[in-house]
């Protein structure tokens, strides 16, 4: 069973057109839609915005027994080789905002316990995105220093719930696919009306390789 988790209606909405809706669940607070895309069975949660939200969205599929995950939804591009629009493939994933430096002389985005900072993330072979890195953190904005942060760690795209999902995915040992389309690219203008902009024609396109996407999960 395939279990997605996005943080917006906006999002949802690429997959739950083209879902049958068996039924809608509660679980943990959070919408769970339930029934069968593209021959395959799905739990769709829409989680809301940020990390801790997306944490809770992915254990809301697992708990109901998805046996792999799926984030897939907008994401804001950090270089000119993230073009607006276009869909990525998210190949490794890092928080930006978790630091422990201070303290144990890691590396920005290490988990306590990891010696990495970035997560690999599944990149199945049959999906020919191109392959991008992705930095997660509870912040949307248009800061100069998040973007060198970012920058300086080797993200390519930046979005709110990734990272979070891929941890919550090491730990209970489930692969994990993340396929993101830009809205917003840092320098081309407000962060803000980019996205309000673009998200529609950004999320339009990447609803059209939605059974792509799910014939390559293979669950």
């Amino acid at each position: 069973m395939i279990g997605a988790v996005v943080a917006m209606d906006s999002e949802a909405e690429a997959l739950l057109d083209q879902m049958e809706i068996e039924n809608i669940l509660t679980v943990h607070g959070k919408p769970v839609y339930v029934g069968k895309a593209f021959g395959k069975d799905v739990l769709l949660c829409v989680c809301g915005v940020g990390k801790v939200n997306a944490a809770v969205g992915a254990c809301a599929v697992l708990e109901k027994g998805a046996q792999v995950l799926l984030n897939f939804g907008v994401a804001g591009g950090l270089h000119e080789k993230t073009e607006l629009t276009e869909v990525y493939l998210i190949d490794r994933a890092v928080q930006y905002d978790f630091d422990l430096t201070q303290l144990n002389g890691g590396a920005v985005g290490t988990l306590d316990g990891e010696t990495e900072n970035f997560m690999p993330l599944c990149t199945p072979a049959a999906l020919d995105f191109p392959r991008r890195a992705l930095g997660s953190g509870d912040r949307f904005n248009d800061s100069a220093a998040d973007h060198a942060l970012l920058l300086s760690l080797g993200a390519d795209i930046r979005d709110m719930e990734g990272a979070a999902i891929a941890e919550v995915c090491k730990y209970a040992g489930v692969p994990f696919v993340s396929v993101k389309a830009v809205s917003d690219v840092y320098g081309a203008g407000s962060t803000t009306e980019q996205f309000k902009k673009n998200t529609a024609r950004a999320m339009l396109n990447l609803k059209a390789y939605m059974g792509e996407i799910f014939a390559a999960l293979g669950a």
